[in-house]
């Protein structure tokens, strides 16, 4: 045990969460054995200095900051080597899987060990640049469900076509309706992702203000079959039970529609990112955060 010249972190993160816009959570996370450290290394969604410092840097402890309304969980750690700063990057969304080196990942950046400045520094370039990548990212998730999906879609349309597999085996009726049912499986499953995310970026896309005002009716078309499909979810995960034949035809109309109108989504998306928040204004006063009395901790 000995003394720090650092704040508990705890203090450091609350500090600056109080600064930050929206509603944000604090909790102090102690990795004690080294495994624990690396249990972090898949969630890290950075492309920078801290996805580098989890993996190679001993980490004892950390602050995550958690703003529930918005779906962002943020790890703030104080910088492997330096007396003051501190390092703030991100967890990966719900449902968006990439750790460290997905080239989605925003970039982490560095904090000054002074609570308005570092808000500022958080919302006025690494929020932004965040919320860009979780945009981007979903965008990109949609892109390849329905790509896969196409492509299973178009084997299958030339297999019923020939009347065979692609060895030229003869496909009989029984093995048509087991491949039908099976390929409608896996659409659906991964027509998920598209529920998921779809609805937050379609609400972002304003084709009226596009070179493509008439992507609006797709827009709807869309729109309308991800609310059928999140009707469909709701039975399933809440009501009674639907059966496997009934949601397969329930699910195929809105996959279908995705199918048909999805370039005129995706070229939407790809142009409404959201835009950079309006500055801070700093009127905290410039307290460092390693300014305060010392704190007891092991190391």
């Amino acid at each position: 045990m000995h003394t720090s010249s650092r704040r508990f972190i705890g203090d450091a993160a609350r500090d600056l969460a109080r600064l930050l816009p929206g509603q944000w959570h604090t909790s102090v996370e102690i990795y004690a054995h080294p495994a624990w450290q690396e249990d972090l290394v898949p969630w890290i969604w950075d492309s920078g200095e801290l996805g580098r410092a989890v993996q190679s840097e001993r980490i004892p402890y950390a602050a995550v900051l958690t703003d529930a309304a918005q779906g962002t969980t943020l790890l703030f750690i104080e910088r492997p080597g330096r007396q003051l700063d501190y390092l703030v990057g991100a967890f990966s969304p719900e449902g968006l899987e990439g750790g460290y080196g997905d080239p989605y990942a925003p970039r982490s950046i560095v904090l000054p060990p002074f609570p308005g400045r570092a808000a500022q520094a958080l919302t006025d370039r690494y929020l932004p640049s965040y919320e860009q990548a979780v945009h981007a990212r979903q965008t990109a998730a949609i892109a390849a469900v329905l790509g896969d999906i196409r492509s299973e879609h178009d084997t299958r349309q030339a297999m019923n076509a020939s009347g065979s597999y692609s060895d030229a085996t003869p496909l009989s009726a029984a093995a048509l309706g087991a491949s039908t049912e099976l390929f409608l499986d896996h659409a659906w499953r991964r027509f998920l992702t598209v529920v998921d995310h779809a609805p937050t970026l379609l609400d972002r896309c304003r084709p009226a203000n596009s070179p493509w005002p008439d992507d609006a009716s797709a827009l709807s078309r869309l729109a309308d079959a991800v609310s059928d499909a999140e009707a469909l979810l709701d039975e399933i995960v809440h009501g009674d039970a639907v059966p496997e034949h009934e949601r397969r035809a329930r699910a195929w109309p809105a996959i279908e529609t995705w199918l048909t109108d999805g370039d005129a989504f995706l070229r939407q998306a790809r142009l409404s990112a959201p835009h950079r928040r309006p500055a801070l204004p700093v009127t905290a006063p410039a307290r460092p955060l390693a300014a305060a009395r010392p704190a007891y901790r092991s190391h």
